[in-house]
């Protein structure tokens, strides 16, 4: 009797079968049953790869993209037709002008439904164009000449216009392929929608450049709006609850004081001494409330100066290095110092560090910021960090935050700004300041 090989020593897996002998694949186990292609528990033999889906996730979603083209662009086709028809017999009239602006504004829609559907089943990430808003030209008929000459409703009435063919070629060729071609659907399939990515990218994504710009710019006042609420909450609650409450206690206590005046002149010695230790610390909390605004010492001496400030109030040890040739303009100057204070107080809260380095220079267009520490690093701008914010103040005036920091340190945050030269009356502004400060 010919032993089976799951009984012999030398019987592993990726090993021949000693001569004469043979490798059972689905012989009777010792139950009775099979092994469906096992020799043995735990080994298996080289038999057919586990079964898997012939057409990928992507692919049917191209599929499905390439089935729907007729009856979306047979609707766009309709509706463009008749309104490019209706607008034009009428255009003799008054009201052919707002029927064209009309159209236009459905085109849009059409166009914003297009990007939708390619989004979802072609994986292409159009921009939405801007809105045309009509309180933003400042009544109806500069809304109805802003629509009229809107490129992105004009192109979108293309697009629909020249679709019509394409989409009825895709799907007779799809749904042929289907039953006929499935072996090559695939290939044919990705071919078919790159042609279909090339015209959603073509006609439906934004105007141009500048079109962008607005996009970006609107995002980024946005940003500065949302910035600046805060910082005044923020300054209304310091008021509130610091400065404020304690002039409302200075204010009893030399109402008692005055009481306690002729009665009690000693009592009300020491209440007036008192309160003049509140008002030392009204002052003081005033004074660092005014230096989170914009410190006297930046306005004055500039951002060498104030740097060495900040340095000198951190917690870890600062080097501070500034080659500016002059001083920038007090917006950019103010956006640098509360970044590297932002960045600072990151260092000294989180870090671990035992030194930091501040190095700032100006070249071309740019001002350059490079703090870098000897810390733990792991620092992130992922799930809304400090730093994320940082990073979405810097781009709302154009800047970048660019972050190194790998775990085990060193860390190095490298911010750029904008470069704008300091006018005459910014000069004049600060001298003012100056004598009146």
């Amino acid at each position: 009797m010919t032993a089976s090989p799951a009984s012999s020593p030398r019987a592993r897996d990726g090993d021949p079968p000693p001569a004469g002998r043979t490798r059972h694949t689905t012989g009777p186990g010792p139950g009775g049953g099979h092994r469906d292609g096992r020799d043995g528990p735990g080994r298996r033999n080289d038999g057919l790869p586990p079964p898997r889906a012939a057409l990928t996730a992507g692919t049917w979603k191209e599929i499905a993209h390439l089935l729907l083209n007729l009856p979306v662009d047979l609707a766009g086709f309709v509706f463009v037709s008749v309104w490019i028809y209706s607008g034009a017999l009428l255009s003799v009239t008054v009201v052919g002008l707002p029927v064209l602006a009309f159209g236009l504004v459905g085109c849009r829609g059409l166009g914003r439904l297009e990007r939708a559907r390619a989004r979802r089943l072609l994986d292409v990430q159009i921009d939405e164009p801007t809105p045309i808003r009509r309180r933003s030209h400042g009544g109806f008929l500069p809304w109805l000449w802003a629509t009229l000459k809107d490129p992105v409703g004009w192109r979108t009435a293309l697009y629909f216009f020249l679709r019509l063919p394409w989409g009825a070629a895709t799907f007779a060729v799809t749904l042929a392929a289907l039953f006929v071609a499935w072996p090559v659907l695939p290939w044919l399939a990705r071919g078919l929608t790159l042609a279909d990515r090339a015209m959603v990218r073509g006609l439906l994504s934004p105007s141009d450049e500048l079109e962008r710009r607005i996009a970006e710019l609107e995002s980024d006042r946005r940003t500065v709006t949302d910035t600046a609420s805060a910082d005044l909450r923020r300054i209304e609650r310091d008021l509130h609850d610091g400065a404020q409450a304690r002039l409302v206690a200075l204010a009893m206590d030399l109402g008692l004081a005055k009481e306690k005046l002729l009665e009690d002149p000693e009592t009300a010695a020491k209440m007036v001494d008192e309160a003049h230790g509140e008002v030392k610390l009204a002052l003081a909390e005033l004074r660092d409330l005014a230096r989170g605004i914009h410190p006297a010492i930046l306005t004055d001496r500039g951002l060498g100066p104030a740097l060495s400030n900040l340095a000198a109030r951190c917690t870890v040890p600062t080097t501070i290095t500034t080659d500016l040739p002059t001083r920038p303009a007090p917006a950019i100057e103010g956006i640098a110092y509360f970044t590297v204070s932002e960045l600072l107080q990151n260092i000294s809260k989180h870090s671990h560090a035992t030194h930091a380095t501040v190095d700032l220079w100006h070249t071309d267009d740019r001002l350059l910021i490079q703090i870098t520490d000897n810390g733990h690093g792991g620092a992130t701008t992922e799930g809304g960090t400090g730093l994320a914010g940082l990073a979405e103040r810097l781009d709302s005036v154009d800047g970048l935050l660019l972050l190194d920091s790998p775990t085990g340190g060193p860390t190095t945050i490298t911010a750029e700004l904008p470069w704008r030269e300091r006018d005459g009356s910014d000069e004049r502004d600060r001298g003012t300041g100056g004598r009146g400060s």
